[in-house]
Formats: C-alpha cells, structure tokens, sequence
C-alpha cells in the first residue's frame, strides 16, 4: 500500500485574525492556531502591524481593545463574536459555537471574554508569558 503524501493546497484568504502582539498570552495563544485558522482561510497579524494601523484607522486605545477579525470584504468583527464566528466553522469547536450563543451561556461568554480581555496583560504576567513592550 502506498502511503498518500499531504498536498499543502493553499486556500484563499477568507480574513485576518488580528492580535495585540504586546500581549503575551495573544502573542502565543494566536499563533498556536495558525495552522487550524490557516486550513480555514484564515491567516493571522498583529494588530500593530503597519498595514493594520493604516487601514484600520483606530486610536491605539481602540485598536488594542479587542481581538478583531479583518474579513477579506472590509468587515470587521470583534471581541467575543470573533470567537463565535470561527468556532463556526470549525467542526470540533461547533459545540463552543452553540453554548456561546445560547440565551444563558451567551451572557457567561460576553462576560468571560470581557474579563479576560480587560485583564489579558495580568493573566500573562501570572502564567509567566511576559508582555513585549509597544514599539
């Protein structure tokens, strides 16, 4: 029998996740990902990135604010919707994808992400993944 080899198709590029690259739990967590996203369409960038400050035209305060999704049209989702829309369309993340829309879990989810993003520089400082200072 002969053993079939993996053909790296490149997919077309459905959309950006954009990360804070100061954040060190984001510049980790995003990155150990990129090859779910990329199999999906997705590629990833931080949010710093040139291109990303001159095409998003955000203050620095909202910019970092949130993880964002660029989608290849303009679209731009945000924060725990970013999440949601992946897990999607994901086969083994779809039921996150339901609790995190059902009525009750819905709120836990918004709630959780906020915190955690509010909070992202401590959790990264407690579990010794240190920040990279803004350049």
């Amino acid at each position: 029998m002969k053993k079939k080899e993996k053909q790296s198709v490149q997919k077309p590029v459905l959309g950006w996740v954009l990360y804070d690259d100061t954040c060190g739990f984001c510049r980790r967590w995003i990155p150990f990902w990129s090859t779910t996203l990329r199999n999906r369409g997705f590629e990833i960038a931080p949010l710093q990135s040139v291109w990303l400050i001159e095409h998003l035209k955000l203050s620095d305060i909202k910019l970092l604010e949130d993880l964002r999704l660029l989608l290849k049209d303009g679209q731009q989702i945000q924060g725990a919707n970013v999440y949601r829309y992946l897990m999607r369309r994901i086969w083994w993340a779809f039921p996150f994808y339901l609790l995190s829309i059902a009525p009750v879990t819905k709120t836990l989810f918004d709630r959780g992400y906020r915190a955690f993003a509010n909070n992202r520089y401590r959790f990264s400082k407690a579990c010794g993944l240190q920040h990279r200072p803004a350049r």
